[in-house]
C-alpha cells in the first residue's frame, strides 16, 4: 500500500506541478466553493492558505473575509505526544499572519492557544481540504504527514468536507489505509463530484 501511495503520490505531484494556468483554475474552483449551498449555509468554514503548486485560496479567502462568516485556518503544530497536528485559528486579517513551516501563512507562535482565536475542530462546519490526489469517490491522497487526517476524525458527523484539487490531480482510485478520511464532495475546475465521506473511510 505504501509504494502504490508513493508512486500515486509522485504522479499527482507532477501533474500539479505541470498544471498551467493555476491562477486561473484556482479562482474557478474557489468561486465554485463559496457559491456552493453548503458553503452558503456554513456559519464557521475551514480554508486553507496554499504554498507551493496547491489550488491557489488567498485572493479569495482574503475576499471573504468580510462575509459574516467565521473563517478559520490551519496551522502545523504538535500535540502533546509530539505527533503532528493541526491548530485552527479564526482568520480576522490576513496582517495577523507571519511565514511558517514551509513558508506558509500562519498566526505566530506566540499568539497559538490564544483565547477568542483558537478554533475547536467540532465547531467546524465546512471544511476546504487540499490534497496531492483524489478520485471521483472522494478518495484523497495527501502528503503523507497525517495533519489532515488527525484534524477530520474530530470534526463532526454533520461537517461537509470538500477536496479541491485541479481537475489533473483527479485519478482512478486512491489507495486508501483504514486511518485515511475520504471527502463528501471534490472539486476542480472542471467538475463537482459527491464523494462517499467518511462512511466510505471506515
Amino acid at each position: 500500500m505504501n509504494d502504490l501511495k508513493s508512486r500515486q503520490r509522485r504522479k499527482a505531484y507532477d501533474a500539479r506541478n505541470e498544471q498551467i494556468d493555476k491562477d486561473v483554475m484556482s479562482r474557478i474552483i474557489c468561486a465554485q466553493f463559496v457559491a456552493h449551498p453548503i458553503y452558503q449555509q456554513a456559519k464557521t468554514v475551514m480554508w486553507y492558505v496554499h504554498c507551493r503548486s496547491e489550488v491557489r485560496t488567498q485572493s479569495a479567502l482574503l475576499g471573504e473575509l468580510d462575509a459574516g462568516k467565521r473563517m478559520v485556518i490551519p496551522y502545523c503544530t504538535k500535540d502533546e505526544q509530539g505527533h503532528n497536528k493541526l491548530g485552527l485559528w479564526w482568520l480576522e486579517d490576513f496582517a495577523e499572519l507571519v511565514p511558517g513551516m514551509w513558508g506558509i501563512l500562519e498566526p505566530p507562535k506566540q499568539r497559538w492557544g490564544e483565547l477568542g482565536k483558537e478554533v475547536a475542530p467540532e465547531q467546524l462546519d465546512c471544511v476546504m481540504v487540499p490534497g496531492v490526489a483524489f478520485d471521483r469517490n472522494g478518495g484523497r491522497l495527501g502528503n503523507g504527514a497525517g495533519y489532515y487526517d488527525r484534524l477530520l476524525e474530530s470534526v463532526r458527523a454533520d461537517a461537509v468536507l470538500i477536496g479541491v484539487c485541479f481537475d489533473s490531480q483527479l485519478v482512478e482510485q486512491v489507495a486508501m489505509d483504514a486511518h485515511d478520511v475520504a471527502m463528501d464532495i471534490v472539486m476542480t475546475e472542471k467538475n463537482l463530484y459527491a464523494g462517499k465521506g467518511r462512511q466510505f473511510s471506515n
